[in-house]
């Protein structure tokens, strides 16, 4: 199990505005200036705030701005905009990582709501307005971890889901909670394919659900989530593999017994209901020891370890405390 943590920077490692400040002037003020333009020239990461790459390359995306986190940071490369809203999972769009881009602005996301029911005291609705004023917005840098290999390191904007789901008041029949995606038939070409079984279902268990890191998520690098990533409202799991992370959400059920996810029912013997991050237990087609890192594809970057809970074991391993995450996958 990792022992990192999220490390709590002096003033004079980096500026209190850690996500908005120009990557150059943050390697400049640790003392790495002389280092910067051949890292960036290996790494692909752009020298400019990541406000600025976000606007340079999100075009229309109107500003979504969260108070950046002073617990949730990783003194790690960002990975570039250009690469987090161009490679992607999202299957009802296509399967291929370039689908989502090339077709999600069919994806109608005005107006939008949220509905939440099951094992609930007050079942409410929430439009996408109310969601935003539910609780103040968080800037969070996560690193995320694919199923197939490859992460990545991005600014998401948004706050724990336990602020939402508190408002419904679960019953004490409430063990799990499940996350259901939007279906939209003439917008969503992916739908055509028989790898799944939709509307997409994923699931969590109670305590993972109300966990601070899981976060309920409506932006990143300080705009409104990209169509690709999951608009308008998705769930980030940074301890999980990606898929667990389930976007474009249109309803949270509470439920007694455990959901079985998209990905459980259309092949169960290489996905279970945990997914956390686990390089000691191989996908059944490849290893999970190492990982590709998402924008530094220069000559001389190497995989990198793949961490235990992605490297939040500090925070999350309570949660598992005598459970064989080899049989628990």
């Amino acid at each position: 199990m990792s022992n990192y943590r999220y490390p709590r920077p002096d003033a004079s490692e980096i500026t209190p505005e850690t996500v908005w400040q120009s990557r150059r002037d943050w390697m400049k003020s640790a003392g790495l200036a002389a280092a910067g333009t051949a890292m960036a020239g290996l790494s692909g990461l752009p020298a400019m705030s990541f406000a600025a790459a976000a606007k340079t390359s999100a075009g229309a995306l109107a500003p979504l701005p969260g108070i950046p986190s002073k617990e949730y940071v990783l003194m790690e490369p960002v990975t570039p905009f250009k690469d987090a809203s161009s490679y992607n999972n999202f299957y009802e769009f296509g399967m291929d990582k370039a689908d989502p881009e090339r077709n999600a602005h069919t994806l109608r996301t005005s107006p939008w709501s949220v509905r939440i029911e099951g094992e609930v005291v007050a079942p409410k609705t929430f439009d996408l307005d109310a969601l935003r004023k539910l609780a103040p917005l968080e800037e969070r840098v996560y690193r995320m971890r694919c199923v197939e290999g490859w992460s990545m390191v991005i600014p998401w904007v948004g706050y724990s889901l336990s602020a939402l789901l508190k408002q419904v008041q679960p019953t004490g029949n409430a063990k799990y909670v499940e996350f259901i995606s939007d279906v939209q038939e003439k917008n969503m070409p992916g739908l055509y394919s028989r790898s799944i079984d939709w509307p997409y279902v994923e699931g969590l268990r109670l305590d993972e659900a109300m966990h601070p890191l899981t976060l309920l998520t409506m932006g990143m690098y300080g705009r409104v989530l990209p169509n690709q990533n999951g608009a308008p409202v998705r769930l980030v799991v940074p301890w999980k593999y990606g898929f667990k992370s389930a976007k474009s959400i249109v309803a949270i059920r509470f439920v007694e017994k455990q959901p079985s996810s998209s990905w459980m029912k259309s092949i169960p013997s290489e996905y279970g209901f945990y997914s956390n991050v686990n390089p000691e237990v191989s996908h059944p087609r490849w290893s999970q020891a190492t990982e590709r890192r998402i924008g530094e594809d220069g000559l001389f970057a190497p995989k990198r370890k793949t961490l235990m809970f992605n490297g939040y074991g500090n925070e999350v391993a309570s949660l598992y405390q005598g459970m064989d995450l080899r049989k628990n996958f």
